[in-house]
This record gives C-alpha cells, structure tokens and sequence, in this order.
C-alpha cells in the first residue's frame, strides 16, 4: 500500500503509531489494511498467546459459515456489530454469493476502520457502515446508515463476533445485548463468539491477563460457558449449540486445527428468536 492509499483513508487527526484491535485483526487473518504500529502488536500478542494466528483464522472461518447457515434459513439482512475492517471473508460478499439482494450493515467504533470500510463499500448499494459503538445500542439502532438498509420488522441476523470480550463488566455487556435482542423481530439470529476462561483456564487466562497488561488499552475480558450462554437470553441454541467456534458445525479440515486448544479459545454459537 503506497503513502498516497493509505492518506485516502485515514481520517485526519488520527494517530496511526498506536495500533487498533480491529487492524490488528486484519494482519492477523493476512490483510492488508493495517499499520507497522499493527503489526508489531500482533507479532507481541502471538508471541504472549502463541496460536492467535490460527484462533483469527478460525473465528474467520465461523463467521462464513454463521452467514452461509443463516442464508440457508431464509435470513437476508445482517447487522454486524463490531465488524472491524470487512476485506478478508467479509459477511457482504459471503452473503452476496447467495442472493445479491442480501443487505448488510457493518457497525464499528474505530474511526480508520469506518474510513477503509466506505472506501470498499462505495459501490455497493447493499451493503454500508455505520460509525458506532455497541455500548450505544439506541444510537446504533437509531443511526440513519441502520435504517436506510435494515427493517426490523423483519429478522435481521446480528452478529457479534470476537467482539463481546472487548466489552468490560463495568458497561455489563449483558444488559445492552439484551437491549439489542429486545429489538430485533421474532425469527431473528444472534451469533456469538467470545474468549473463553475455561478451557485450560490457567493458559488462557494467564496469557490475557499478560496481553491486557502489555496494551494498556482494548483490554480483553475473558468468560465462562455459563456467563456467555447468559448472554443469548430466551433465544433458542441451534445446533450444536455453544462450543469451540471451530467445532460450530465445520465443513473442512481449513475449518478446525489439529490442535484442540486452538479450537476452543473462543466460544460460537447462534440462537433464534422464538417466533
């Protein structure tokens, strides 16, 4: 990426030597849109949490198969929450393979993130971001990029993926879910994948514990089976209702690794509203 590209969408005032968790993210599923500061804080993360590449790589590949499973029940407009930068197996493209009629909104609250995402965006009439942030459920419900696309009248799959361990308890993540899920019409989805405190506790919570102290900001907040099922509400688990996100419904072996940690450092599942 030439100096002339990335002036094209990074926002003035924006200080690109601090990195972002959702560029962060993007170099570690091998994209391109992210900066040195990026990728010097992903190569310390896999370094404290050795796997993480892998970890992205299949939460990636859940969120594909979330969307092409919803698609497959009729679903055809999503809101994803927490979205980052939509290049590498993005739900618009996922979903537009099946029906390009298909409408989606990207929401997220990393300014840089939003900037890429409209520069990618600009030509399609289904799909659009919505500069965000999920601790806002009425803002975000209320933003005119969300209402121009999305009729809640309708079911809507939402999607928070790897996006719910960034939430703290202080802003208790389960209320405003619950806000969300109040929302959304009957027949509507939500998907969910979180970092996990209990499989092979000691590791994982040890090594989080190093990274959030090494960041200094976007600390990340481990939790149970019990408290992240909480977080579905009265919406109905599908199957095989809430495991290792690699172990949601795979179809290939890109979609689980050979090494049973990795699969379960994130918790997926996806669950309906009764109708």
């Amino acid at each position: 990426m030439t100096q002339h590209q990335e002036e094209e969408w990074v926002p003035p005032g924006i200080d690109t030597t601090k990195p972002s968790s959702s560029r962060t993210y993007d170099y570690l599923l091998g994209g391109a849109h992210n900066f040195q500061a990026d990728r010097d804080a992903a190569e310390q993360a896999e370094k404290i949490m050795p796997g993480i590449r892998d970890v992205a790589r299949l939460n990636r590949a859940f969120l594909g198969r979330v969307v092409r499973t919803l698609m497959g029940l009729g679903i055809r407009q999503f809101l994803d929450i927490g979205s980052g930068i939509p290049t590498v197996g993005n739900v618009h493209q996922i979903a537009g393979e099946i029906d390009p009629r298909c409408r989606v909104v990207y929401v997220d609250r990393d300014p840089i993130a939003v900037a890429h995402s409209k520069m990618l965006l600009r030509a399609s009439e289904n799909a659009t971001i919505a500069h965000a942030d999920f601790t806002d459920p009425d803002g975000i419900l209320a933003h005119p990029e969300v209402r121009r696309l999305l009729d809640f009248d309708a079911p809507v799959g939402l999607l928070t993926i790897a996006m719910l361990h960034w939430i703290p308890d202080a802003d208790d993540p389960h209320a405003l879910l619950a806000r969300y899920r109040d929302h959304v019409a009957p027949g509507s989805y939500l998907a969910i994948s979180h970092l996990v405190s209990d499989q092979d506790s000691d590791r994982i919570n040890s090594a989080v514990g190093t990274f959030n102290q090494a960041r200094g900001h976007d600390q990340a907040t481990t939790r149970s089976y019990k408290e992240v099922e909480t977080m579905f509400g009265d919406f109905e688990l599908i199957e095989p209702g809430l495991v290792g996100c690699a172990l949601w419904r795979p179809g290939g072996p890109g979609d689980i690794s050979d090494d049973p940690y990795t699969n379960t450092q994130l918790y997926g599942g996806v669950a309906r509203k009764a109708s």
